[in-house]
């Protein structure tokens, strides 16, 4: 592989991770705080929709962006209404999430644009542009390092350094602060934090809400920076795959982190071998490619669900003594 090539494909792997990052990371929240989060997928869809209609009819990305965070944060607190209030089952909570979402953006946008469930392509000045578009070409002249750190690091848009640069303060935000200390022992052991005077549910909705935000980011970032519209599922699993690098790495922000750039290197080369003929394979079918991060994602929720230790309270309704 040449240096061009090299560049490319991790500057491909980058991209493609970072809204499965901000996905997992929105799971890592609500997981952490005991609340599973089947939903990712829908809320992410469902934000994308938020961004790709506000942005295409107002053409602004501030309101498109606040538009599809605002969309997730009530998904959320939905899910919290049904869970954390009502103790109802938080599996079935996700998924019912996820259908209405993979319903209603469709139904949505045929009636609001009338275009099959798409909406109208965002304008160039609404997308969110790379910040150093030239750096690939600025430092070609330096031999094989210039042009992959140009073209692989430095060509991204600020969501993209937003989400690596993320992971960090996740990291000090849950295990370096009093509010990420009673967010993980909310859940390990609910009953300890409210005997200590602190509220779980208002532990649990901050978490959601932090969850929202951050599906509302990975959302607008399939329409404002990697596609030019909505189109219906255009998600494509990538929730499912947030999960599965969250459970992988074992809910922790940087384990959590290689293993969606795992999928985002598999994403990017799948894109990159459609048509190219392998040495004793030949030509591999494309349908092949394109299902090999989602092999992955199964192989890794089989082989390790059963060996990563999830928080203690995760999933279980807490009812407060009286």
């Amino acid at each position: 592989m040449d240096e061009a090539s090299l560049g490319a494909m991790l500057a491909s792997t980058l991209r493609l991770a970072t809204p499965l990052i901000l996905c997992a990371l929105a799971g890592l929240f609500s997981e952490r705080s005991g609340v599973v989060d089947i939903g990712l997928e829908g809320k992410m869809l469902f934000a994308a929709f938020a961004a790709g209609a506000v942005g295409a009819v107002s053409g602004s990305t501030s309101l498109a962006l606040l538009a599809a965070m605002g969309v997730a944060v009530l998904l959320s607190w939905m899910h919290g209404l049904a869970c954390v209030s009502y103790r109802g089952d938080q599996v079935v909570s996700g998924v019912a999430i996820n259908i209405i979402a993979v319903g209603l953006t469709v139904v949505l946008g045929i009636a609001w644009f009338a275009q099959g469930g798409q909406t109208p392509p965002v304008d160039t000045s609404v997308r969110i542009q790379p910040l150093f578009p030239q750096a690939g070409t600025l430092l070609a002249f330096i031999p094989f390092i210039g042009r992959v750190l140009g073209e692989g690091f430095l060509t991204h848009n600020a969501l993209v350094y937003f989400a690596y640069a993320l992971v960090p303060a996740v990291w000090w935000l849950l295990f370096r602060t009093r509010f990420g200390l009673r967010l993980r022992a909310v859940g390990e052991n609910p009953q300890m934090v409210d005997a200590a005077g602190v509220s779980v549910l208002r532990l649990r909705y901050t978490a959601l809400a932090l969850n929202g935000m951050l599906c509302g980011l990975a959302g607008s970032y399939l329409v404002l920076a990697q596609s030019a519209n909505f189109s219906a599922n255009m998600t494509a699993g990538r929730g499912f795959m947030a999960l599965a690098a969250l459970i992988f790495g074992r809910w922790l922000p940087f384990g959590a982190l290689w293993a969606c750039l795992l999928f985002g290197f598999l994403d990017a080369a799948a894109i990159r071998l459609q048509g190219v003929p392998l040495p004793l394979v030949g030509e591999v079918p494309v349908q092949f490619i394109q299902a090999l991060p989602y092999v992955l994602t199964v192989v890794l929720l089989a082989g390790f669900i059963g060996k990563a230790v999830a928080p203690q309270a995760l999933g279980k309704p807490y009812l407060k003594e009286r």
